[in-house]
């Protein structure tokens, strides 16, 4: 199987990157299906997807990416206009799941695709309600300590070796523990200084299963990396709201999961690597 993958990349190099985006599309579009139903506790499977008229959308109007734009963003049957939601979730997802494929080995980029859909459910769901499901939050703590324990690659140890898987599963349990933690008491310090909840039980859950995946060093670059940037791109619309004339400033109520989300993706594909020379630096001070 290896040996095939290999021959094929050699041979047609674009084959698997162009099969992966499409992949990651199919599943935005069913991604998107999953935002809209889980808050409302509705079935992910039936029935079939519909438009709000209540007819049922052919397949050839189903099509993720391409039917958006080839229908220009409305409706076939009625006309009503379809949320650019669709089409930014189905193009997110193909192109996410093509940079972990292009960075990591088959099996960690197969266990990287898994993660990427986490986080992106969980953010959309956030955005709408506020919530993220614990099925997202507790689920995936599960399954990142699951997959730590039975595949030590992601966390950088050696498979085939039990210290190494051992070593893995550890990893991932401090880094869950370290989320939790650091989580739990900013939100406690933040309700004592602010007066009220400064975060919910929801993001404590959600950052558990980030660390879960990525060990303590993920989880801490996620909460301060992701609120960091996460401010930056709130900043223009913080002015907006600070020049309007009589202005409160900003009122509106902000879900931090799409910042601790945004956070996890940045360190999973880019920034993994600095990030632990980071915390190695820091390391070697105190020794």
């Amino acid at each position: 199987m290896i040996e095939w993958t290999e021959t094929v990349n050699q041979e047609m190099p674009y084959f698997f990157p162009i099969c992966v985006f499409i992949f990651g599309s199919l599943c935005g579009s069913f991604f998107n299906v999953c935002i809209y139903r889980i808050p409302e506790g509705r079935s992910i499977v039936w029935p079939p997807s519909a438009c709000a008229c209540g007819k049922k959308i052919l397949p050839f109007h189903n099509i993720p990416i391409f039917s958006w734009l080839f229908l220009k963003g409305r409706a076939a049957c009625c006309d009503q206009t379809f949320t650019i939601r669709y089409l930014v979730v189905e193009a997110l997802t193909g192109i996410l799941f093509l940079l972990t494929w292009l960075k990591y080995e088959p099996v960690m980029a197969a266990i990287g695709m898994v993660f990427i859909s986490i986080l992106l459910i969980s953010t959309f769901i956030d955005f709408d309600h506020m919530i993220i499901p614990d099925r997202f939050s507790i689920g995936g703590s599960a399954l990142g300590l699951a997959l730590s324990a039975f595949i030590p690659e992601l966390h950088g140890y050696s498979s085939g070796i039990l210290a190494g898987h051992y070593e893995s599963f550890l990893a991932s349990i401090i880094g869950l523990t370290v989320g939790t933690a650091v989580v739990y008491w900013i939100s406690v310090i933040g309700e004592l200084i602010l007066k009220k909840p400064a975060m919910g039980e929801g993001d404590i859950k959600f950052l558990a299963c980030i660390g879960a995946f990525t060990g303590w060093q993920g989880a801490l670059f996620a909460l301060f990396g992701g609120a960091f940037v996460g401010t930056i791109l709130l900043l223009p619309l913080l002015i907006k709201e600070r020049l309007k004339p009589n202005s409160e400033g900003f009122t509106q109520e902000v879900p931090f999961g799409p910042m601790l989300a945004l956070g996890a993706i940045l360190y999973f594909l880019f920034l993994e690597n600095l990030v632990l020379n980071y915390f190695h630096q820091i390391e070697l001070l105190f020794q």
